[in-house]
């Protein structure tokens, strides 16, 4: 599955179902940028980062490689939204006080796209990246996703997930790191919201190509044994790998 028919797949599921990020992230984002004035947002998705960033930023620009995410985006008299891929954009050079990529660094071709980031990001310009992978609950419910789920859509997941599990360890990082600090991306959900989240999992989604969704019914009906009333709120936890330079 290409990258980009893969992030239109379910993009209306997407936009309501992943995890907002906390204000604490744009405070620290905002802490090591020297201006505030335009931030571009690449592969924003349904822009879940980019109504963050335009709390801080005077103009947030947008872009995502799928026609379908953009059009199911959360909309803001100041962000601007384009289709256009990562490596090679309309936007002018050395426009941004940031470079922004949620959930997503994972999936470029870094010999074009860091030549992308110098070109548009201005001298003393931010770039950060972040990421998070796998939820916590609680122990029951964290053992069900991973023997109900997990390890069944375990063959289905893109290698390029494994940059993200590796911490973006393995990514060449061309700028000058800056230190980033351990924050939570943590949410209140009911089971339905859970089980929404769950199934926007790419290899979930590649699974129910291949074998039909049988075993997501199955981690469902497993899910709500050890959640109970399917209304009630928990709380969900994602550690989020942050990782942010400069070239100055």
């Amino acid at each position: 599955m290409e990258t980009e028919k893969l992030f239109a797949d379910k993009a209306d599921l997407y936009a309501v179902a992943r995890p907002m990020y906390p204000q604490a992230l744009f405070d620290f984002i905002s802490s090591i940028t020297n201006g505030r004035d335009r931030a571009w947002d690449c592969a924003s998705g349904n822009g879940q980062a980019a109504v963050g960033l335009v709390k801080s930023f005077s103009k947030v620009y947008a872009s995502d490689i799928s026609h379908e995410q953009i059009a199911n985006a959360f909309q803001s008299p100041n962000i601007e939204y384009s289709v256009q891929a990562a490596e090679n954009t309309n936007y002018m050079d050395h426009q941004f006080d940031l470079v922004n990529v949620a959930q997503a660094l994972h999936w470029f071709d870094y010999e074009k796209y860091w030549d992308e980031v110098s070109r548009v990001l201005n001298p003393r310009g931010v770039f950060v990246a972040y990421s998070y992978i796998w939820p916590a609950v609680n122990n029951a419910v964290d053992d069900v996703v991973e023997q109900s789920l997990k390890k069944i859509i375990e063959p289905y997941w893109a290698s390029n997930n494994r940059i993200v599990w590796d911490g973006y360890k393995t990514v060449d990082f061309p700028f000058k790191r800056l230190a980033t600090p351990d924050i939570d991306l943590t949410n209140q959900w009911d089971l339905h919201q859970f089980v929404d989240y769950l199934h926007t999992w790419s290899a979930t989604r590649r699974c129910m190509e291949e074998i039909g969704d049988d075993f997501f019914n199955a981690a469902k009906e497993n899910l709500t044994k050890v959640w109970g009333d399917p209304n009630t709120k928990m709380t969900i936890k994602n550690p989020l790998t942050i990782i942010a330079g400069n070239a100055w």
